[in-house]
């Protein structure tokens, strides 16, 4: 694995409007100290943090994740599916481009349909959940922005959730996966097609199969939200770990994943 895949400068950020929200199944006082919380953490990782203005109601201007796929100095950017979608991409397409020397490429397929949240990047190739969101054409726009890596399309179950909500990368060569049948499923396809081999951290709540790991540090969800899956990495893990309380935002997102495009500059 070249461990500088998982080495970033910068992460850009939305910012949680006070008043204007489109959800009340999050509490958005107590989704703004979490999300403050979750920018300074990402700060102390050594990550320089690009908050953008959004002009759309939380939780829209947050989840940053689904408008754009990047990695090795390329920036993926799919068709908006929605308004808001479209004014988090134009907000972030210049400072992709301009700010961080990404090479920017906009999916021209009319046929194709992807969302970060369904694409995983492993550090050695990419898995594309196929589901309602993401589907074939969509998988082969990723593979044609990233020749150099494999890339995988996988059936997600019908009625289950994006990808990136049972798998995520957890260190180097460990895919940190939930214990639901749609995860163990997700899993089974993963390791059949994939290239390489991983490592494998089975935790107990499917909520806390959504990590990250950023510069060296695994960050997962805090002791009062996976009380059982906390002792899992606890045990498991040899490295640095962090952990965020992250419950409100969680309620209207994929995960810890979701808040921030995870950018290195060259």
């Amino acid at each position: 694995m070249d461990f500088k895949m998982h080495e970033y400068t910068h992460a850009i950020v939305g910012k949680v409007t006070p008043v204007l929200r489109l959800t009340d199944r999050a509490d958005l006082n107590d989704a703004r100290r979490q999300h403050d919380c979750y920018l300074r953490l990402l700060r102390e990782l050594n990550v320089e943090v690009l908050e953008v203005d959004i002009a759309s109601a939380f939780p829209e201007n947050v989840f940053l994740e689904d408008v754009a796929i990047v990695c090795h100095g390329i920036a993926l950017l799919p068709k908006p599916a929605t308004t808001a979608d479209e004014l988090k991409m134009k907000a972030i397409k210049e400072i992709l481009h301009k700010d961080l020397g990404q090479t920017v490429i906009d999916v021209t397929d009319p046929d194709a349909k992807i969302v970060g949240s369904d694409v995983l990047f492993t550090g050695r190739e990419f898995f594309v959940g196929i589901s309602e969101t993401s589907n074939e054409a969509g998988a082969s726009a990723v593979a044609d922005a990233f020749p150099e890596f494999p890339c995988t399309p996988i059936k997600i179950s019908k009625g289950a959730h994006n990808l990136k909500k049972y798998v995520t990368v957890a260190g180097p060569d460990i895919l940190c996966v939930g214990a639901s049948k749609e995860a163990k499923e997700l899993l089974k396809r993963m390791e059949r097609e994939a290239t390489f081999s991983y490592q494998t951290l089975s935790v107990t709540e499917d909520d806390a199969a959504n990590c990250l790991y950023v510069n060296g540090t695994l960050v997962h969800r805090a002791i009062e939200e996976i009380p059982e899956s906390f002792k899992v990495f606890c045990e498991k893990i040899d490295f640095a770990r962090r952990s965020i309380c992250f419950s409100e935002l969680a309620k209207v997102s994929t995960g810890l994943s979701s808040c921030c495009l995870l950018v290195r500059k060259s």
